[in-house]
This record gives C-alpha cells, sequence and structure tokens, in this order.
C-alpha cells in the first residue's frame, strides 16, 4: 500500500477511535490484517460462544479460521441445517461478530439488513459485538455513510446472492420494493448504553463491500 495512503489511514483511524470513545464504544487500529487477528482474540477469552452475521470482512482477515481452530464455541449457522435456530443463538452469545456498511470519521455505524438478524444482533442481545471495518468504508458523515451503503455495499450484496433487485443490474440504489430487497432494515449506531460492549477494530485495508 502506499506510504501516503498508510499515513491518511493512520491518521483518520486515531480520529475514528476518539469518536467511538466519545459515543462509550471502544475502538482499535491494526496496521494490516494479520494484525487485527492479534487484537481479536485478545479481545475474545478462550472458552466464548461466537457467532455472527454474514460479514465478509471476518471472513477475509482470517478471523473464522482461527476460531473454529481455536478453543471457541464457534456458532458456524452455515454449518448448521435449522438457520433460525443459529440465528436465535447469536442473542445469547458471548460474542458477535460483524463488519459494517459504512462509518463515519466521528463514530457512526451504519448497517442495512434484510431478515434483520445482524442489525438486530447488533442493537441488542449478545453480551459483546466486535466489529471488523476496513479503512475503504471510514465517510465523513452520516449521510454519505447511508449514500455508501444502499449505493455500495447493496448493491455488491445484492448480486454476490444473485438477487432480482434493480441495484443488482444498474450498480446502484433505486430505493426499490422489490421482493428480493436487503434494504429492509437500517441500523445506525450512534451511542452505546452499556460500556464495554461494542469494539470496533479498524484496518489498514481494504475488505468487504
Amino acid at each position: 500500500m502506499d506510504k501516503n495512503i498508510v499515513k491518511r489511514n493512520d491518521l483518520l483511524a486515531q480520529k475514528v477511535i476518539k469518536g467511538l470513545k466519545s459515543r462509550n464504544m471502544t475502538g482499535y487500529y491494526a496496521h494490516d490484517r494479520e494484525e487485527a487477528v492479534k487484537i481479536a482474540l485478545d479481545l475474545i477469552p478462550e472458552g466464548s460462544s461466537v457467532t455472527m452475521g454474514g460479514g465478509m470482512s471476518v471472513h477475509e482477515i482470517g478471523l473464522v479460521g482461527a476460531l473454529k481452530n481455536g478453543n471457541y464455541d464457534f456458532i458456524d449457522r452455515d454449518a448448521m441445517e435449522d438457520k433460525r435456530a443459529a440465528m436465535l443463538a447469536a442473542y445469547d452469545a458471548d460474542f458477535f461478530l460483524s463488519s459494517a456498511n459504512a462509518m463515519t470519521e466521528d463514530g457512526v455505524i451504519v448497517n442495512i439488513d434484510g431478515n434483520a438478524n445482524r442489525v438486530s444482533a447488533i442493537a441488542q442481545g449478545p453480551k459483546k459485538v466486535l466489529f471488523i471495518v476496513g479503512m475503504n468504508k471510514i465517510c465523513s458523515d452520516t449521510d454519505g455513510a447511508m449514500k455508501r451503503a444502499r449505493n455500495v455495499a447493496a448493491p455488491i450484496n445484492a448480486q454476490r446472492f444473485g438477487l432480482e433487485t434493480p441495484c443488482s443490474k444498474t450498480g446502484a440504489c433505486l430505493n426499490c420494493k422489490s421482493p428480493d430487497t436487503i434494504c429492509c432494515q437500517f441500523l445506525i449506531t450512534r451511542y452505546s448504553r452499556h460500556e464495554d460492549r461494542i469494539h470496533v477494530i479498524l484496518v489498514n485495508d481494504t475488505l468487504g463491500f
């Protein structure tokens, strides 16, 4: 990665971390994917029950593999026949892993969901929520974060899942009411009432969509 981009990310990450702290959330900065996994495993005690939404970033840094191969109770919904049971188990887990569709420079987290299992678990249930967020997802403000979530993350995810939505064909949000729409629930996390519940690892990398 270009040294100027690295410097910019280093400085921006500190601003985001400061913003998270003001919102009763804790931020960390990893200079690469390997450091991100190390920070995550330092936060998750062995023996913890861990589950996740569909965040690609969690897979991309190698955290899922580390948890499956380690001394953790990883609830893998992809390996469970009863998907509803797997989703419900998330609400009582020690840790819920997620990425974000977008974040603001002052620490607001934006997510869009189709089934709501991810955004509902972020909002309430699991004892702790751990976000893995690439620096490519940082936006200047909430309006920019919403636009990124709807016009970048949503179309790519619709294409990834083979959904018949207008955005999967045009690459941009048309504010549709398609039966396949994944823009059903919007969650803006601007503050955590519960101290030490929400943790965000910012990664100096391009992760997810």
